[in-house]
């Protein structure tokens, strides 16, 4: 008696690991933070991982360059959104398809900026297609979606399309999830965060 409750208390307790590694829906939005944990909701730090801590359920960003990558699945064809708000001066960015790395990881970008240094601004596709102005002023809460569907990109902030752009080369094809964290000057907030898997 006493082994099979050990056993059936093994199982209960291994559902929720089994249950993590099950596969994505398709077509179907999947929370990707808690609000109460980092770890918890998937995510892990390339580096410094006390850059990132939890502020009145909302994910903050602030301290030394660190990069969080969303471990649960890799992005081919994928929407990814957040409701963000950066602090006057601050940098930041949500990645997708990017590879797990230190430092500033290999990926797409969509930049996260008001009135940072940097002249490309939030809806900007970074490296690929630049926004000068941006869409939101700091301190602001906006919505940022991201649309990737092979090499064919859309950003948009607050609905409007900043970004619209093809990608010939298929630089990226495949990888998580990131946020950034960009310098120690540098606060950014991040709240209902929203993944889609689209094929």
């Amino acid at each position: 008696m006493r082994l099979r409750t050990l056993l059936l208390a093994a199982l209960t307790a291994a559902l929720p690991l089994c249950a993590q590694n099950k596969p994505l829906p398709v077509g179907q939005w999947v929370n990707m933070f808690d609000g109460k944990s980092i770890e918890g909701s998937g995510w892990k730090a390339n580096e410094n991982a006390e850059a990132w801590v939890i502020e009145d359920g909302l994910l903050k960003g602030a301290g030394p360059v660190s990069h969080l990558f969303w471990m649960v699945e890799e992005c081919e064809d994928c929407e990814f959104k957040a409701e963000v708000k950066v602090a006057d001066g601050a940098n930041s960015g949500m990645y997708f398809r990017t590879a797990f790395g230190p430092r500033f990881p290999k990926g797409y970008e969509a930049q996260v900026n008001a009135t940072h240094r940097d002249p490309v601004k939030t809806g900007s596709l970074y490296n690929f297609h630049k926004n000068f102005e941006s869409p939101h002023a700091p301190m602001e809460w906006f919505t940022q979606h991201i649309i990737v569907k092979g090499n064919h990109i859309v950003i948009k902030v607050n609905d409007k399309v900043i970004t619209d752009f093809v990608d010939e080369k298929n630089t990226f094809t495949k990888g998580y999830i990131a946020l950034q964290n960009h310098d120690p000057k540098s606060i950014v907030w991040y709240r209902n965060l929203q993944y889609k898997k689209l094929k």
